[in-house]
């Protein structure tokens, strides 16, 4: 099988409401839609959705990317995943988001050339996953309120929480929500990079009164030897995670050897793709560390891809796969991939990643 035709298509959707974090305010988001067509007639889609904060990639910068990618993949072969990342290693450094598209694109077409869900192909026992939902920063009182609506009215049985902002208002916006939900909700929460050793060590002890599962990235993402102190100087239950830090394989196995959290966050657009989360996840499980599959401002095409992950590797017991019902109407222009009832996610059993545009 060789590509024969590679189309690059933006899309964009609007939020339903903003989206804080603890640097930045996100209100919509755009995409690149990958849609890589073969000489056997097989069609696969793939999705890019960079952040310049997480991702080192604008829109524009992600678009130059892609159109190289396009023209170099012109007659190789799609099934050839392991090919495909070392043709562009070879032609770029990091850009996972752009990767991402490709990588995506390939599975796709393998799942529909074998006739099999991506999913099957991982090798998953369970076509099921349970996903949170997350809570953007804003004034205790609305995420309280934030927190009624998503568990009372929408059915999720675990919030994400943002902070990282002001540590005062985050100790009240987590009095609030467990307040809120009662003793059997769980809550995790991300500071985005926005704690110090000293005022996380504040913090975890806060949290464990509220019953808080883990913390997500409190440090700076380039600080191991700052995780590694916290992780040896957390004396609660709280669980620690990094994100932002774990980009590749490469920083799980630093992670792990420094020993610097209990969780790794995967993004499928800051790896890469399948291709690479399924390394950083086996790297986990080499030193003992779990995962959770997070997302970013995605569509329902990469996030059926992040949801077969979940579903596929032991070490991943976690996910964070919320992003497509965020948009105005939970629609962000593609149908198909999974469905959703409360935070069960449910995989269709249709070829390659089930995806419509």
């Amino acid at each position: 099988m060789k590509v024969t035709k590679v189309e690059i298509v933006k899309m964009a959707a609007d939020l339903e409401k903003p989206f804080r974090i603890a640097f930045a305010l996100i209100t919509k988001t755009d995409t690149w839609t990958v849609i890589m067509h073969t000489d056997e007639g097989i069609t696969g889609y793939g999705s890019a959705a960079p952040l310049p904060y997480v991702t080192g990639e604008t829109m524009e910068t992600c678009k130059i990317v892609l159109d190289t990618f396009a023209k170099a993949f012109i007659g190789k072969d799609p099934t050839d995943i392991e090919g495909a990342h070392k043709l562009m290693d070879s032609i770029i450094y990091a850009n996972g988001a752009a990767k991402c598209a490709f990588d995506l694109a390939c599975w796709d077409i393998l799942g529909k050339y074998k006739n099999q869900p991506v999913y099957k192909l991982l090798g998953a026992p369970t076509n099921q996953v349970v996903t949170d939902y997350t809570i953007g920063i804003d004034t205790p009182e609305a995420m309280q309120q934030e927190a009624h609506r998503l568990v009372y009215d929408k059915g999720f049985d675990i919030l994400k929480v943002k902070t990282g902002l002001d540590p005062e208002k985050d100790k009240e916006a987590i009095r609030r929500i467990r307040r809120e939900v009662g003793p059997n909700v769980r809550i995790r929460v991300d500071a985005n990079q926005g704690y110090t050793v000293e005022s996380a060590l504040e913090m975890l002890k806060v949290f464990e009164q509220y019953g808080v599962d883990a913390v997500e990235q409190c440090l700076p993402w380039w600080d191991f030897d700052g995780a590694a102190e916290l992780y040896k100087k957390n004396t609660t239950s709280v669980k620690l995670m990094l994100d932002e830090s774990i980009h590749n394989h490469y920083d799980a196995e630093r992670a792990g050897k420094l020993g610097c959290a209990d969780y790794f966050n995967i993004k499928l657009m800051k790896c890469g793709g399948l291709y690479d989360g399924i390394k950083i996840a086996q790297a986990a499980q080499k030193y003992g560390v779990k995962c959770m599959v997070g997302c970013m401002q995605e569509n329902k095409i990469s996030l059926s891809a992040a949801v077969s992950l979940v579903a596929a590797m032991p070490a991943i017991v976690e996910a964070d796969c919320d992003s497509f019902m965020m948009y105005k109407n939970e629609d962000d222009g593609v149908k198909g991939g999974f469905t959703r009832r409360g935070g069960k996610l449910t995989l269709l059993d249709k070829p390659g990643l089930g995806v419509e545009l």
